[in-house]
């Protein structure tokens, strides 16, 4: 039976939709609960992390041929590893609070499994301009699942959304606002009720399609 052909538009459905990383697979739940406390800190993780899928996605197709079956998670891990250090080193210099905010969970991007998976899953098996488009399929479902995430909290939490650094809008009155959505326990409250609503969703359209 032949393979059948991955399209581009395939690619980008998968990474938003069939399989988001945050709201579909679970993956990089670490950074995903720590880091959305603001929608601020939610781009900025989102950020490194469509950088390094991009980029590790892309060298592991390029050498996928070369790299021996026995060794080649190492070198995975490896390249994850380097691309992280180029991106603290990068964001240190460039966005210093940024960076500060993040914290060790900046680091922590060379154990998100979701950028190991990919290239394992998909950039070891297909062509370097497929492989960077699923990293960034893939970073950018990552990406707007977290935001989702911080912009709900940062807005019931602290009633304001922040914009860059001390800028921000103020929408909620103090009086009206839920402070456990800015707390830790916040992010698994608000995680569940929006993957609770996906998957209402979901469900609803696979009915539909059983129906007609």
């Amino acid at each position: 039976m032949a393979k059948k052909e991955i399209t581009f538009g395939k690619i980008f459905h998968d990474g938003f939709f069939k399989q988001n990383p945050v709201f579909v697979q679970f993956l990089g739940m670490c950074p995903t609960l720590a880091v959305t406390g603001s929608v601020e800190t939610a781009l900025g993780m989102g950020a490194g992390v469509i950088f390094v899928l991009v980029f590790s996605n892309l060298i592991v197709s390029l050498i996928r041929n070369w790299v021996p079956s026995e060794v080649r998670i190492p070198v995975y891990i490896v390249i994850i590893a380097a691309l992280v250090t180029i991106l603290e080193t990068v964001m240190q210099y460039y966005v210093l609070d940024l960076y500060l905010a993040l914290g060790t969970f900046l680091s922590l991007i060379v154990v998100n499994c979701l950028i190991l998976g990919r290239a394992e899953a998909f950039a070891s098996q297909n062509n370097p301009v497929k492989s960077a488009a699923d990293g960034l399929a893939m970073g950018l479902g990552f990406t707007g699942g977290i935001v989702l995430l911080g912009f709900f909290r940062e807005l019931f939490g602290k009633g304001s959304i922040t914009i860059w650094g001390d800028l921000g809008i103020q929408i909620i009155p103090e009086a009206f606002q839920i402070s456990i959505f800015a707390q830790a326990s916040g992010a698994f409250l608000v995680f569940g009720i929006l993957v609770a609503y996906i998957n209402k969703i979901k469900f609803r359209r696979l009915d539909q399609s059983e129906v007609a």
